[in-house]
């Protein structure tokens, strides 16, 4: 058995890719069970076979790397991921209402086939969801919302901007658009996003 408990923590980023790319080699390579600790998402995603997700002290969601970043069942896990996570209730085709407040609109064939009031849990990525400050563009996408930006964060290729409203969201935009809308906290600003980028399953 291999045990590894944070292997890359203490590396610089250039060499913790190529020591990621060398272990996840060595572990398909070894044929006796492995486990790695880590607190890195994009670790666990590249180096696991399946994960498990530890919340509080408690399992909160097992299942193969596809699985978990497709489909998280809590906030923490949706986070982790770098996902926004909706918890609702279906109220027609493709139409979910959002505990928090709000609604989503999704395309998703597999909630086509649950009851009206079904509880359901909707993904929506920040890259999907854009962001305008007027009236948006003509073919608008069938999710617009408003919200306040709340906070802004540079990440290390993106702007990740956080939206109070209903529902909340994060949105990832690029560092000339935070510059060109001139963003900051306290400002209203709309929201937008397909329907087809709102990923939709059964709540577990």
């Amino acid at each position: 058995m291999v045990l590894l408990d944070e292997p890359l923590a203490a590396l610089d980023a250039r060499t913790r890719l190529e020591i990621r790319t060398e272990l996840r080699r060595h572990l398909s390579a070894f044929a006796g069970p492995s486990i790695v600790v880590t607190h890195d998402p994009l670790e666990a995603l590249v180096l696991a076979d399946r994960i498990l997700v530890l919340e509080e002290g408690r399992i909160a969601q097992t299942g193969t790397p596809s699985e978990v970043a497709r489909r998280p069942v809590t906030e923490y896990v949706a986070r982790l991921m770098g996902l926004n996570l909706y918890s609702g209730c279906l109220a027609g085709p493709g139409r979910i209402v959002l505990d928090g407040g709000g609604e989503l609109r999704t395309a998703t064939r597999s909630v086509e086939d649950l009851a009206e009031g079904s509880r359901v849990l909707a993904v929506l990525s920040p890259g999907a969801i854009s962001l305008h400050l007027g009236e948006l563009p003509q073919g608008s996408p069938r999710n617009v919302w408003t919200g306040t930006v709340s906070g802004v964060e540079l990440l290390t290729d993106r702007v990740r901007v956080a939206v109070t409203g209903a529902p909340d969201a994060l949105v990832d935009v690029t560092a000339a658009a935070v510059a060109e809308l001139q963003l900051s906290p306290g400002q209203e600003v709309r929201l937008s996003a397909k329907a087809t980028e709102v990923t939709a399953y059964p709540a577990p």
